[in-house]
């Protein structure tokens, strides 16, 4: 009862202001900040649960909200699938897109790759290199298989990076050992608009990368801000040409320096983690050819993470290591503000952190999740645990709402 009075307590001091879509597994912004406000930050699987349902199939993708849908991915009966459910919990429609190619790591599936939405249809990307458009009924638009089309899939692990859209294509960054390549699929119609390399020589498994790009506007324009093997690359989003690279990410030519963290961007610099959490590299904007020696405006050892995607927002990277070692940076120094460990477990994170009205929440792999204060100092306000089961998908906060995809259930968190 004390516990229910102090969280109707602060929902009252803090209205909830509700907030759109999240079309991406980084939330409306890209760069894991959501709108609104008066979200839950104390539950339990028996406090707050709005609604769970039983998940049909495994995978690891964060769900994404259009309006009153919700759409995820996962394995059914050995085949590919979306689903999407209402905002209450309610299956709408099930599709299928082609053949499952199982995960490999214990972590992993044939469906990592989360979807993304343009408000029109939702395109979804599988380990099997099957890319589908669905309408928001459940119809398939068009289909593509890439690697039928464009070669064999070669990385060591599961499939990680996830489809990213500009304003005409569906783009997918295939980083691997021989034959890596940036492709743009037109939204409309299915069909290849361009294709470019993306070979940099970096050596064996340090070739490959698990990373979503980025989309941002650079001098006006739409442009492709993509890491992996050894460097970050802009990429002009209308044909694909490289426009800047930093490289020196490895300058150890350290072989299996494979990267899984995505970078983030704010305020004209690009966050870029790498070397299996042993360096954060602030990259500016702008310039052209190979500008290592001039755009690099910071650099961290350690604390860094090598799963897990930072978030930033009002001048500040918010860095989450695999372990738990939460730090807040200055975005334009990279002076540390704050740091502190949010628990000691033997379970580590590997979704990635979310900000929203001034909190922190972070999700461990056995569904913790911790939520935390963004103010100048590290402070824990809460910490939830649920059921234990496996949790790689980062939070989704929408409406008020709390979405919390584990490996075997979707929970909706909502304050009563």
């Amino acid at each position: 009862m004390r516990l229910m009075i102090a969280v109707c307590s602060i929902m009252l001091a803090a209205p909830t202001v509700w907030a759109g879509n999240w079309t991406n597994w980084r939330g409306p912004h890209f760069n894991g900040v959501a709108d609104g406000s008066g979200y839950p930050i104390e539950w339990s699987d028996k406090q707050n649960v709005a609604w769970r349902i039983n998940l049909p199939g495994r995978g690891s993708s964060t769900p994404i909200v259009w309006d009153n849908q919700i759409f995820l991915t996962c394995g059914i009966d050995e085949k590919n699938t979306v689903l999407a459910y209402d905002l209450h919990g309610k299956q709408l429609w099930s599709t299928t897109v082609g053949t499952e190619k199982p995960g490999k790591h214990k972590k992993a599936s044939g469906s990592n790759s989360s979807c993304v939405t343009d408000g029109h249809s939702v395109f979804a990307y599988f380990k099997s290199g099957d890319l589908a458009s669905i309408d928001f009924t459940g119809k398939t638009l068009w289909t593509i298989n890439l690697q039928e089309k464009y070669g064999k899939d070669t990385l060591w692990w599961d499939l990680g990076t996830s489809p990213v859209l500009t304003k005409d294509n569906c783009v997918i960054a295939v980083m691997q050992t021989g034959g890596s390549y940036l492709v743009a699929i037109n939204k409309e119609k299915g069909t290849e608009a361009w294709k470019v390399d993306r070979n940099l020589d970096a050596p064996e498994e340090a070739a490959q990368s698990y990373s979503t790009p980025l989309v941002v506007d650079e001098d006006g324009k739409e442009t492709l801000i993509v890491l992996g093997a050894d460097h970050v690359t802009a990429h002009r989003a209308d044909n694909g040409a490289e426009i800047w690279r930093v490289g020196g990410l490895n300058p150890s030519q350290d072989k299996y320096f494979r990267s899984i963290a995505s970078p983030a961007v704010l305020d004209g610099i690009v966050v870029a983690p790498y070397a299996r959490g042993g360096t954060v590299t602030a990259i500016k904007l702008g310039g052209h050819g190979d500008v290592t020696k001039t755009n690099i405006a910071w650099q961290t050892k350690g604390d860094g993470p090598d799963v897990p995607t930072p978030a930033v927002a009002n001048g500040r990277a918010y860095i989450l290591s695999d372990k738990g070692m939460l730090t807040c940076v200055d975005l334009k120094s990279g002076k540390k503000i704050w740091s502190g460990q949010a628990e000691k477990n033997r379970h580590t994170f590997s979704s990635s952190p979310i900000l929203a009205d001034g909190k922190i929440f972070i999700t461990r792999e056995d569904g913790k999740t911790f939520v935390l204060a963004q103010g100048d100092e590290f402070k824990v306000l809460a910490a939830n645990e649920l059921n234990g089961a496996q949790t790689v998908a980062s939070p989704v906060l929408v409406n008020g709402q709390i979405l919390l995809r584990t490996d075997t259930h979707l929970y909706c968190i909502a304050s009563k």
